[in-house]
């Protein structure tokens, strides 16, 4: 079964602007909450992460989660009403405080208070983390710095490599596949108060990465057939070299998420999402590879007249060698 791209380009494109739609609103709402479009995490803002587990978690004797109330009451006695706290694990016997850049002495009294008031935790599994805010706002900007030096940087390999509007279109796909991985984590920080962090950056540059390389892959089939087939029409051709290497795609995406997946389900915490994100990324990049690029390309060569392999071709379809010649002037 032959797969229509070019015929169903809207069915296309309205789904993907649907998701991109709602991931932009989700990325207001967390904007207007949060004052940035998604959570962010420790590495970006700064501050002190305090993260501690119940001793009883170890020997299932866990009956009941840790009381949130208790925990803000705790916080306010500290002096740090306005930090942020989440409850981990299945038992929801871990907990998670993010707060303002706490000195030693600070951290301990809290650790302390927290452990005498809805502990006993377990010391060997503490764990606190502190970033200054300066060193967080470098973090953001070299990861935003990075992403867009990415960009450039395949804007400039496949201008040189095919033609300016190839690369053009690959960066739109490009951009569809990090609006709909950044839309997902807004709308799981609304939801379930997920934060990025600096692994986040690096899932969307791998994101980038993996995308462009299915693109480029039907670009270059989209190249072959059409000195293959000068007199084809680009929908034709666009349509045959998504066709001959959707497998190549499909399969390339599966083997991929299967490892993804596997951290999904069976790795840690700090992983976990990480690989969530490749996933949603690695979807959206298959899809708009195939559905996105591909189709834009071909609107585009259609509205400037450019539908076949190369100007001769175009020339021969208008005046073929049969056509009879005009007659000279009297």
């Amino acid at each position: 079964m032959k797969l229509q791209v070019i015929k169903q380009r809207v069915l296309w494109w309205w789904l993907s602007g649907l998701t991109i739609l709602i991931g932009l609103v989700a990325m207001a709402i967390s904007w207007q909450q949060l004052g940035s479009p998604l959570r962010l995490g420790l590495d970006f803002v700064g501050g002190t992460r305090l993260q501690v587990t119940h001793v009883c978690t170890f020997d299932s004797s866990c009956t009941d989660p840790i009381d949130l109330a208790e925990v803000r009451r705790v916080l306010a006695e500290q002096g740090l009403e306005s930090s942020s706290i989440q409850l981990l694990g299945q038992d929801r016997q871990t907990l998670s405080v993010r707060t303002n850049d706490l000195d030693v002495d600070e951290r301990a009294a809290l650790q302390t208070a927290l452990n005498d008031t809805i502990g006993p935790f377990d010391l060997n599994s503490v764990q606190i983390d502190t970033v200054g805010p300066t060193l967080g706002r470098q973090l953001f900007a070299s990861g935003l710095l990075a992403l867009l030096s990415s960009f450039a940087g395949i804007v400039a390999y496949l201008s040189l490599r095919f033609k300016l509007d190839y690369a053009i279109f690959a960066i739109v796909a490009l951009a569809h596949d990090v609006l709909v991985t950044m839309g997902v984590f807004a709308i799981l920080g609304l939801v379930l108060r997920v934060e990025i962090d600096s692994l986040f950056i690096v899932s969307l540059l791998t994101i980038v990465g993996f995308s462009v390389n299915d693109t480029v892959v039907i670009y270059d089939r989209v190249r072959e057939n059409q000195k293959l087939n000068p007199h084809q029409h680009i929908n034709d051709v666009v349509d045959d070299a998504v066709n001959q290497t959707l497998t190549r795609s499909i399969n390339t995406t599966l083997t991929t998420l299967l490892p993804l997946v596997a951290i999904v389900l069976f790795g840690g915490q700090t992983l976990k999402f990480f690989a969530l994100a490749l996933i949603v990324g690695f979807l959206a990049g298959v899809y708009s590879s195939i559905f996105i690029a591909s189709s834009l390309l071909a609107l585009w060569r259609e509205r400037t007249g450019n539908i076949y392999g190369g100007s001769s071709a175009a020339a021969d379809e208008t005046t073929s060698p049969s056509d009879p010649l005009p007659d000279p002037p009297s």
